[in-house]
């Protein structure tokens, strides 16, 4: 089970149902399972997602960056063997791998760990030959451990980060600025390894599953400019917010030499999780409709649009929607995106209906991968005499739901396609 408190949460046929559900979509992007379903070796050739390389001469490089990389890499191990002639790996987990090396890193700011690991992936892709393969592997958290700040300018991207997370800031926006500040982003990494040919097999934690801002695209030609940084910056004040004279902003590769043998598959992304869901949803006797797949917004805000469809809905009705909303902080409260949405559901929240809103990699920015929400969770906080109101207006949620204990604990699942969320009416 990926649901570590699962039987002390199911509490009602609603909650085991959604819980359920919500496992069924955490076993669909397992990262072993989805590796093993979309690579495979036999007679010199390595397919992956489809597409066949010739591996009969040269080096098989690995380079895995983010949140899915150490899983990716272990059971790419085990398909490759002897034939990977070394690699680099580096996710927020720490674990050991026999032929590639492994790093790890910090999550959500950038450190010098971080750049020490992607030095070392610079330094091991450079200088290959043209018959030589890299396979990548591409996920969540990538950006931020991605983190090669040119000579001197070290310090700027984490109070920008701070301040960005701060106001809400997309992630299209904030990766924006991400690849104009790290040499090892926005194409960079395809740069490296010319003349070598590269495929990269990319797992989506971005709603709508743009190639070019998953990790902030490290192996496709970027499109966005300087010029657009500079706008997403002003935008939110955050050289001023910052106290910062200078963004030092750089452009990523635009030639497209670098580009034209390296190919970008996506092997993972929220639409498995949501099929798989809207199938357990099924064999439970509910009627289940993917609502969307790149739900955004304000958490405290897309929270009550959930629950008022919710209740319009007929019974036995399930919701599914994928995504990621955002959190402007205002207080220094501690919590995640999933936690603050269930927490501001729970005002609002019915007899008979309910709202489980989790992060898939297991790390809502706390230990907690999400929360339940329902009548129960809402009885228990009242009984406990604590305000939900000021808990959520003083971006409070983890407090709260540690008191109230309606939390999810996965631990770090290995996998990240964006967050995950589930309403019922029954």
């Amino acid at each position: 089970m990926k649901i570590k408190n699962s039987s002390e949460l199911a509490e009602s046929k609603s909650r085991n149902d959604a819980l359920q559900i919500a496992e069924a979509g955490l076993e669909a992007i397992d990262t072993e399972r989805v590796i093993n379903r979309n690579v495979s070796l036999g007679n010199g050739v390595l397919t992956i997602g489809g597409r066949d390389f010739t591996i009969s001469t040269g080096k098989i490089i690995v380079i895995g960056i983010g949140k899915c990389s150490l899983a990716a890499a272990a059971a790419l191990e085990k398909i490759l063997g002897d034939r990977i002639s070394g690699g680099v790996v580096v996710d927020v987990v720490e674990g050991k791998l026999n032929r590639i090396a492994t790093y790890k890193g910090t999550h959500p700011l950038p450190s010098a760990q971080n750049e020490e690991a992607a030095q070392r992936i610079v330094d091991t892709i450079s200088g290959l030959q043209e018959n030589d393969l890299v396979v990548f592997i591409v996920s969540g958290g990538g950006s931020t451990l991605l983190y090669l700040p040119k000579d001197g300018e070290a310090q700027e991207e984490m109070p920008m980060m701070h301040a960005l997370i701060d106001v809400g800031a997309t992630i299209q926006e904030i990766n924006t600025i991400r690849k104009h500040m790290s040499l090892a982003r926005g194409g960079y990494l395809a740069k490296y390894i010319y003349p070598a040919s590269g495929v990269a097999m990319v797992f989506s934690d971005v709603p709508g599953n743009d190639i070019e801002f998953i990790a902030s695209g490290p192996t496709i030609k970027d499109v966005t400019t300087v010029e657009e940084a500079e706008a997403v910056l002003r935008k939110y004040d955050i050289l001023k917010k910052c106290g910062l004279g200078k963004c030092g902003l750089i452009e990523t590769p635009k030639e497209d030499k670098y580009f034209e043998k390296v190919s970008n598959i996506l092997v993972a992304s929220n639409s498995l999780a949501l099929e798989a869901m809207q199938a357990k949803a099924g064999e439970l006797g509910l009627e289940a409709e993917i609502r969307t797949d790149h739900l955004s917004g304000e958490a405290k805000d897309v929270a009550q649009v959930l629950v008022g469809e919710i209740k319009s809905a007929a019974l036995h009705t399930a919701y599914l929607y994928g995504g990621e909303t955002t959190v402007t902080v205002k207080h220094d409260g501690k919590g995640g995106r999933n936690l603050e949405l269930a927490l501001s559901a729970l005002r609002t929240i019915g007899d008979g209906q309910l709202l489980l809103a989790m992060d898939s990699d297991g790390i809502d920015n706390t230990d907690y991968a999400g929360a339940i929400c329902d009548t129960i969770a809402k009885k228990r906080a009242e009984d406990m005499g604590i305000d939900i109101e000021q808990y959520l207006s003083e971006n409070r949620s983890y407090e709260f739901w540690s008191k109230v204990g309606d939390y999810l604990m996965t631990g770090d699942t290995g996998s990240n396609v964006s967050d995950l969320i589930i309403t019922l009416n029954e």
